[in-house]
């Protein structure tokens, strides 16, 4: 299979552009990146937590988000384009109180002026805890 990326870029590449940001603050770490999709973690502990101990919601649709939008640029031309988030909804469907999970997406659809993400995200156990959908617009240079 070819690879969809425009931009090679490595797991510890991307790690290194997200210092300072979010990304580090919830240690969100990508891990891999394959032909066609973009992998990473984040751990479950006091920093994405809810009061009840389990995962936020919240903190999984950052690691969803932060995947799906990676992914979105690395298959643009930063000279040409880039890419900024429409819409992302989450069913979460299992819950998680310890670990890491481990998220894994991949394009639904490239097109040029739109690209829609699906982010399945999942426990140490390997099971589903999360499904997300990310939609990001191509806006053109200027």
């Amino acid at each position: 299979m070819a690879s969809i990326w425009k931009q090679h870029l490595s797991a510890e590449d991307l790690n290194t552009r997200a210092i300072g940001s979010m990304m580090e603050h919830l240690d969100i770490r990508f891990t891999e990146v394959g032909d066609d999709f973009l992998r990473g973690t984040m751990p479950v502990d006091s920093r994405t937590l809810q009061p009840h101990g389990l995962l936020h919601g919240g903190a999984s649709v950052v690691l969803a988000e932060t995947l799906g939008s990676t992914a979105a640029m690395l298959c643009l031309d930063p000279e040409r384009s880039f890419c900024v988030g429409v819409e992302v909804n989450a069913n979460h469907v299992r819950a998680v109180t310890a670990g890491k999970v481990t998220g894994t997406t991949r394009p639904v659809y490239l097109g040029r002026q739109l690209h829609v993400w699906a982010i399945n995200i999942r426990d140490d156990a390997g099971q589903l805890t999360s499904v997300s959908r990310l939609t990001v617009a191509v806006m053109e240079q200027n």
